[in-house]
């Protein structure tokens, strides 16, 4: 469906009891107004209003404390301008609504770069300046859950009236016991244009992995991601359990990652990392090289809060060290073999709680930093790459954020408004964890010390 065809089918449409008008902030999450069906035309005319600083509020969302887009500058407004997405329907709410998404402006008409979205597009123009596209695609990874407890715990499948208990990697049994709710998944990216492809059951216990299908428009494959992630969350609801995709939501099961595939292609839609053999071309090299030279300052991105650290642990297929390989799974960048017309990158360092349009600008900006420089990336590490002695991925939240904030490449890739908001953004988080005392601590240490 077009957008001019969703645009009309939002306005004229009368089972639509409301619009939410939403931008996404960077945090991933979607915030904005419910706003009545009259008003469809003036919002995906742009007319609505939000202030800049709603992209940078904590994960609660709260406003960061001292912030200079809050009381220092009056929290200005922003313009909502349509995506180009279209309106997108929901039909897993009691009644049905649709989602206009909506990305900021400043007053002057300049894209406002802290807005997670529009950082990514001040990256893939800069590519198109090149003659390149970026193909790119992601597997989303999450669990479904009890929705009763206040604590992740399986789910009872909706076959055998038993909850689940035991890991069923690639089991078709699983995926066949909750087929309706699988079913009513595609049938709702089918409805929003999400292309879903493959469905697997995965190791943990409730995890299941859906990849969705590569483009070469980098601003789509982050929104399939982002509306993906809503979609899966709205139909758990509406099948009687929960979705999450905490990065680890069982401290000893795996954890859930969004892992990026991407290639370029020039203006002939030739693949520039095919040079016909299996080792790929220069400029992957290039860009491989950049990813290895940022990835300890970008760690930030694909790791953004305190649980996201739990799932960056050795032998767990997350990556620990600072490695790239062919066909090499334990190393953070991938190069899947095939034939050499297929050949791409796999960044395997994300975790599925991270924002997409974060995660794709820091990768495919980084690659861009090495192609430009022309830097050689080290030596593939083949077998185990836990036992390298390679350079390590921050393992610890404030350090991550110490990278974020010192890094040379990020700085290069990302506006300063948006680097600025993002440290004070987490250095807020972080404060508000430190100040919990948990029930692990207290049952530990209450009355023997």
């Amino acid at each position: 469906m077009s957008e001019t065809e969703d645009n009309a089918w939002l306005v004229n449409a009368e089972s639509v009891e409301s619009i939410q008008a939403v931008v996404c902030d960077l945090n991933g999450i979607l915030r904005g107004k419910r706003v009545p069906v009259g008003q469809a035309k003036k919002i995906l005319e742009g007319g609505i209003r939000m202030p800049l600083s709603i992209v940078g509020v904590d994960i609660w969302g709260e406003d960061i404390v001292g912030s200079s887009h809050v009381f220092a500058s009056g929290d200005m407004d922003g313009i909502c301008s349509p995506t180009g997405r279209g309106a997108l329907p929901v039909n897993w709410t009691l009644k049905p609504s649709a989602v206009v998404p909506l990305w900021l402006f400043k007053e002057t008409g300049e894209p406002f770069l802290a807005d997670p979205r529009q950082a990514l597009a001040h990256i893939v123009r800069q590519y198109h300046e090149l003659g390149l596209r970026p193909v790119v695609a992601s597997e989303m990874e999450f669990y479904l859950i009890d929705s009763e407890p206040d604590h992740a715990e399986p789910p009872i499948s909706p076959y055998t009236g038993k909850r689940l208990d035991s890991d069923a990697i690639l089991s078709i049994d699983e995926l066949d016991d909750f087929g309706q709710f699988f079913s009513d998944v595609y049938a709702e990216c089918e409805r929003q244009n999400v292309p879903a492809d493959s469905a697997v059951a995965e190791n943990g216990i409730g995890q299941f992995e859906i990849n969705l299908m590569h483009t070469d428009d980098p601003l789509k494959a982050a929104d399939d991601a982002l509306f993906f992630k809503r979609i899966i969350k709205g139909v758990a609801r509406k099948h009687g359990f929960a979705a999450t995709f905490m990065a680890k939501p069982y401290g000893m099961r795996s954890g859930s990652g969004m892992h990026v595939h991407f290639s370029l292609i020039d203006e002939a839609g030739n693949n520039v990392f095919d040079d016909g053999t299996a080792e790929g071309s220069e400029i992957m090299r290039h860009a491989v090289a950049g990813l290895t030279r940022g990835m300890a300052e970008s760690t930030l991105l694909f790791a953004p809060h305190f649980n996201s650290y739990r799932r960056l642990r050795p032998d767990t297929h997350a990556p620990t060290s600072v490695t790239w390989g062919y066909e090499n799974r334990t190393a953070a960048i991938r190069i899947p073999g095939g034939k050499p017309s297929s050949r791409r990158i796999e960044h395997r360092v994300a975790g599925a709680d991270a924002n997409p349009y974060l995660v794709m600008a820091g990768i495919l900006g980084a690659a861009l930093v090495g192609i430009r420089n022309k830097w050689e990336p080290p030596t593939p590490v083949a077998g185990r790459a836990y036992q390298t002695k390679a350079p390590r991925i921050p393992s610890e939240w404030g350090s991550a954020v110490t990278a974020f904030e010192n890094g040379a490449i990020v700085s290069e890739i990302f506006d300063q408004e948006l680097r600025s908001m993002l440290i004070a953004c987490k250095r807020q988080e972080i404060a508000g964890f430190s100040e919990q005392v948990t029930d692990f601590e207290f049952s530990a240490y209450l009355e023997i010390v």
